[in-house]
């Protein structure tokens, strides 16, 4: 893999706008009438949250992500996908270098909602 060119410099300022928690995926399930797109439940301590996430084609078998733990951004405008408003966006390492993705996780277990940064 040839790495990607780096992106344009942003200030601190930019960076610190993302909210970006680790949370535990609680349950995945398929949206219906979607070829790509999962539901995934994920716990952030205080409160749970729905997902969606394009990661249908890419995992034989994306329940296996159930009871992990990965980095999720939080503070996105909730968007409606499939009649499914999704609360956030799961980070995976990989995919936009045309890799088979993987999870952002913590090297160890952290309380859900820490944040990142």
């Amino acid at each position: 893999m040839n790495p990607a060119p780096i992106k344009p410099n942003i200030t601190v300022d930019v960076l610190e706008e993302l909210d970006i928690r680790v949370g535990t995926v609680l349950a995945v399930d398929d949206v219906p009438n979607s070829e790509k797109l999962v539901q995934l439940r994920v716990s952030f301590g205080d409160h749970q949250r729905v997902i969606l996430s394009a990661m249908k084609q890419e995992r034989a078998n994306p329940r296996e992500i159930e009871g992990k733990q990965a980095l999720l951004v939080v503070n996105l405008e909730p968007r409606k996908m499939r009649g499914i408003v999704s609360e956030g966006m799961l980070f995976d390492l990989g995919f936009a270098d045309g890799l088979l993705p993987v999870l952002a996780t913590p090297e160890t277990p952290v309380p859900d909602g820490t944040r990142a940064g």
